[in-house]
């Protein structure tokens, strides 16, 4: 879900970049170049630690290139004709590449996996590729890989394909994602570091209500079935299985905590392959225990430790183990310290706070004596890279400019490549030292909006509702801004879990859509609410049980401190979101009609008990036990409130946010004989995408055309 209701934002609608003077014959944004225009987005140097070394690689035109980091020195590891001479492909740019080592490049061509030895110019192995779903590798070196195909897992051992699972009931569904990717779960199938075994996710669905989407693509229509797990509904009953690839045995982990319907997050492999690590969360998501099984056996060896938080735990974050001294590993937590912090555990528990800072905290790298860290601790829209000393506890902030950085450290720990951008800064690769000394800047892009005219962008911050806040917002005021006019204003909310809408990258983490409307006359106003990340436990957790609530306080606390200046029309207020923000935007003009005069929802929910088991029980419980919070975040309660023009787009297919949520909203709109608009996608799942989104954001600029100008 929190990836779902946010990937509009952060695909569709790409950063853009401002010139440095507003002049009539530089051209404005076409609704083309809002979606699908990538020239737009600054260039970038894409680079790559060679190994263990302290040598990155680098694409120079047709050639791959080395840099020492040591002393800047260059040299061509190998160019494109001698690629192509070795693997005997015709490959007209260099391709993809990865290296196993300092002197083994891997190159992936015709479904094989080349491994290149550098010094001898040899092709030393090749291993095939198979064709899966859900393709999975080992690690290091070898041709181990684990997939699957419809709803059963496979491995290939380099020579032929085994079939690790046979089930014939559709209900049982094994290597894939399960609790819809919640809880840090990306995907369902993990290699123990030998290689010796494969541990696999295993759903049973039978349990779970189907849910109908229609196909209109066929002749007479067909409809596809999905299991969608409703709040407060049966869910999916998840197991672990681990498969011995020399006996081709299965065992399954004996999990006893809790309920059938716990979840099963995080799963981690020890460094010698002999046990594995699995964060357990139960249904109500208010307890995780962090247990150890035999990798052999599937029985239970030891419990780690245990969370409790009376409104919910959320692990995200697999265990890593100490480089070195394979009985210590770094768990990562936001319910002991009221931050995301990382802790250095054993299997009797918890050694230490590693990371003492009041901020969420991501773990980057290690070497033998630090671990290294990017950290919200200079401000929540800033993120820098620090390192702790694991002995010492002493933090270093390693990363001095202003701005949002990306770091990978090198295998040694000595060096790291940096990319960051801010407000005014597009975007830079530098080459920084982990012992403090100056960096090396290897690229600094363009402006890549040369010749279109763009309004003037700032970050701020407001005081959130309960005052307790800085939010962080971002403001566009129209092109050509005059102060002593009055403009209407459109405020884009997304508002949800996992989410942050406002950060110091290349003008804050623009939307595209946004400079195209302030460029035709509209403040733009844009703010993170509580319940949004990277802010701490108490700040995302303020929407328990409630959503929407304190979301919407904050968002008309910004909104009414925008509204002090002599500029702004508070006669012309205009609200866009989609999925979370959709939710926020039908509530805020249902719950504001005061205020918010034009309404644009996408995918909105509507209501919480027809929102999935996962994402839905942990912000609102469920509604049995807090029917008084369904009751008030409900906005099928609200239809009979809207007095603004509402428009509703919605993916006729969207899985995520079902047709059930805006199809009722519109029922009881026409029960209370109150008018809303309303356009479907009708292939569109939950997000609208190429062609189509031209189209949709289109239709959201005529409608604040329409009814807001």
């Amino acid at each position: 879900m929190k990836t779902s209701f946010i990937i509009l934002a952060a695909t569709l609608l790409m950063t853009a970049f401002p010139t440095q003077a507003q002049t009539s014959d530089r051209r404005l944004l076409s609704m083309e170049d809002v979606i699908l225009n990538r020239e737009l987005t600054p260039k970038t140097l894409p680079v790559r630690w060679i190994g263990q070394s302290d040598s990155y690689a680098w694409i120079d035109g047709t050639n791959l290139c080395a840099t020492d980091a040591r002393n800047n020195k260059r040299r061509t590891i190998i160019s494109l004709d001698e690629l192509n001479s070795l693997l005997s492909t015709s490959f007209k740019s260099f391709p993809a590449y990865t290296f196993d080592d300092e002197q083994s490049l891997v190159v992936a061509a015709f479904g094989m996996r080349n491994t290149i030895d550098l010094k001898s110019r040899t092709v030393v192995s090749k291993h095939k590729i198979p064709v899966g779903q859900n393709l999975t590798r080992q690690s290091g070196k070898g041709g181990l890989y684990a997939y699957t195909r419809d709803n059963n897992v496979y491995c290939f051992d380099g020579e032929r394909e085994h079939a690790i699972t046979s089930f014939s009931d559709p209900n049982i569904v094994c290597g894939q994602s399960v609790s819809r990717n919640e809880f840090g779960i990306s995907g369902g199938i993990f290699i123990s570091p030998d290689a010796k075994k494969i541990a696999f996710y295993q759903k049973d669905e039978s349990a779970v209500t189907d849910f109908p989407l229609l196909d209109i693509t066929t002749r007479t229509g067909t409809l596809k079935n999905i299991k969608y797990p409703m709040n407060g509904m049966a869910s999916e009953v998840v197991s672990l299985g681990i498969y011995d690839v020399a006996s081709r045995k299965t065992v399954y982990v004996e999990v006893t905590d809790f309920d059938k319907e716990r979840y099963l997050t995080n799963i981690t492999w020890s460094p010698d392959s002999e046990r594995i690590y699995i964060q357990i969360l139960d249904r109500p998501q208010k307890n995780v225990h962090l247990n150890v099984y035999n990798a052999s056996t599937g029985k239970f060896i030891s419990q780690v430790l245990t969370e409790h938080n009376d409104r919910w735990v959320e692990p995200q974050h697999p265990l890593v183990f100490i480089t070195g001294d394979p009985t210590k590993f770094i768990y990562s937590t936001n319910n002991r310290d009221g931050y995301w912090n990382l802790y250095l555990c054993n299997d009797g528990g918890v050694i230490k706070r590693l990371t003492a800072t009041d901020a969420d905290v991501k773990y980057v790298a290690q070497d033998a004596k630090n671990i290294y860290y990017t950290s919200a601790e200079v401000s929540p829209i800033d993120n820098h890279l620090f390192k702790v000393d694991i002995a010492t506890g002493k933090q270093t902030q390693l990363t001095k400019a202003e701005g949002w950085h990306d770091v990978v450290v090198s295998g040694s720990g000595r060096y790291f490549v940096d990319t960051y951008s801010s407000l005014k800064v597009p975007r830079v690769v530098e080459i920084g030292r982990t012992d403090g000394k100056p960096a090396r800047e290897i690229f600094r892009a363009d402006d890549p909006t040369v010749g279109y005219n763009f309004a003037e962008i700032s970050l701020g911050s407001v005081k959130s509702a309960d005052g307790k806040y800085d939010n962080y917002y971002r403001l566009i005021k129209p092109l050509d801004f005059d102060p002593s006019k009055k403009y209407p204003v459109i405020v884009y909310v997304y508002g949800g879990p996992h989410s942050q809408m406002v950060k110091n990258t290349y003008l804050g983490q623009l939307r595209r859509w946004e400079m195209y409307m302030a460029q035709r006359g509209y403040v733009i106003f844009v703010m993170d609410n509580r319940g949004t990340s990277n802010r701490g436990a108490e700040f995302e957790k303020a929407i328990h049980r409630q959503c929407g609530q304190a979301e919407m306080q904050d968002q008309v606390a910004g909104l009414k401190w925008l509204m002090t200046h002599d500029w702004v029309d508070a006669e012309r207020i205009g609200v866009h979101g989609w999925s979370y923000g959709g939710f926020m935007t039908i509530s805020l003009i249902t719950n504001y009609p005061d205020i918010f005069k034009v309404g644009v929802a996408g995918g909105p929910v509507i209501d919480w008990k027809w929102y999935e088991v996962m994402y839905g029980e942990r912000y609102m419980d469920n509604t049995h036990n807090n029917p008084e919070g369904f009751a008030k975040t409900s906005l099928i309660n609200k239809a009979k409130d809207l007095k603004g023009k509402l428009l509703i787009c919605q993916g006729a297919v969207d899985p995520v946010v079902v047709w059930e949520h805006s199809l009722s909203f519109v029922r009881e709109c026409i029960k209370n004989n109150v008018q809303v608009d309303y356009f479907p996608y009708p292939c569109a799942e939950h997000n609208v995408f190429g062609k189509d989104a031209v189209h949709l954001h289109q239709k959201i600029t005529n409608y604040f055309e329409d009814y807001l100008r």
